[in-house]
């Protein structure tokens, strides 16, 4: 890909004309890229996403803060529901953003899951790129557009609650019990442990996860409730 690609995408998706859009393709550069093309290309995106990071959680702090009167418990989770992985990656791929990943081939070939951290990642060094090159109300418009138009239908949904919390509001309503989690496995030496954990709701189970510590697992395992029960 060459930087018209990049020219283009900043001008019509963006609505951006960068001074240097070196920036901007460095946003869009894994650090696996680097390993095939170490002649041509120097730097990946981390460094960016970085500083991307910081400013896309103090724009959607600063606009919770002035928007909502809230007491902090709670708007500390609709700030994490905004900027979790699954929010931000959902609005890099609704930009376009895929097309344009530097990708080694290895990568290229990731899971769903990895691709959708690499996505999310992007997105957050896109916005450093842009915050460097063109300012703080350059990187708020993207994130006021992408992230925060979302907020209505996270408020509305409920998605704001962790997995845990929402199972059991579900659970409550529709069963009329409250969610259990069981360990069915433990693999793997202490530090490097992976956990099985089993979500019952009046002894049946609905739902299963694995994850690296038994809170992980138990979020896995409540989506996959969640899931099961939504259809319902």
């Amino acid at each position: 890909m060459d930087s018209a690609q990049y020219i283009a995408f900043a001008k019509d998706v963006l609505g951006l004309e960068f001074n240097d859009i070196q920036y901007l393709i460095t946003a869009f550069t894994h650090r696996s890229y680097l390993n095939e093309h170490r002649k041509t290309v120097s730097e990946h995106n981390e460094r960016l996403e970085f500083l991307g990071d910081a400013v896309l959680e103090l724009v959607v702090t600063e606009y919770l803060y002035s928007n909502y009167a809230e007491p902090e418990g709670i708007l500390t989770n609709w700030r994490s529901s905004l900027v979790r992985t699954e929010s931000i990656s959902a609005a890099a791929l609704k930009l376009g953003y895929e097309p344009l990943l530097r990708l080694s081939r290895g990568e290229k070939r990731g899971t769903d899951r990895a691709r959708a951290q690499i996505l999310a990642n992007c997105f957050e060094a896109v916005i450093g790129a842009i915050y460097l090159d063109l300012g703080y109300d350059a990187a708020k418009g993207l994130i006021d557009s992408a992230i925060l138009t979302t907020f209505a239908e996270i408020l509305s949904s409920g998605s704001w609650l962790d997995a845990k919390s929402r199972l059991q509001e579900v659970a409550q309503s529709q069963l009329g019990a409250t969610p259990v989690y069981k360990v069915v496995e433990e693999v793997g030496p202490d530090h490097d442990k992976i956990f099985t954990i089993a979500a019952e709701v009046d002894g049946k189970i609905y739902g299963s996860g694995k994850g690296p510590s038994k809170q992980a697992a138990q979020q896995v395992a409540a989506e996959a409730a969640l899931k099961k029960l939504e259809k319902k």
